[in-house]
């Protein structure tokens, strides 16, 4: 339970390392650094949704 309070802390302050820490490097991790560095909140909701999922 603490691990994913932690992630989704982590999601809200630096979303491309909590997808990092739940999916490892690939396809996820790569749309959220591309949308971290568009848009900053879209970033945040892609790394809540596969934290939480």
């Amino acid at each position: 339970m603490s691990n994913k309070v932690l992630l989704i802390i982590l999601a809200i302050l630096l979303p491309p390392l909590a997808v990092f820490l739940k999916k490892g490097v690939g396809v996820d991790l790569i749309i959220n650094i591309v949308l971290c560095f568009v848009f900053y909140i879209p970033a945040i909701i892609h790394a809540l949704w596969l934290v939480t999922k």
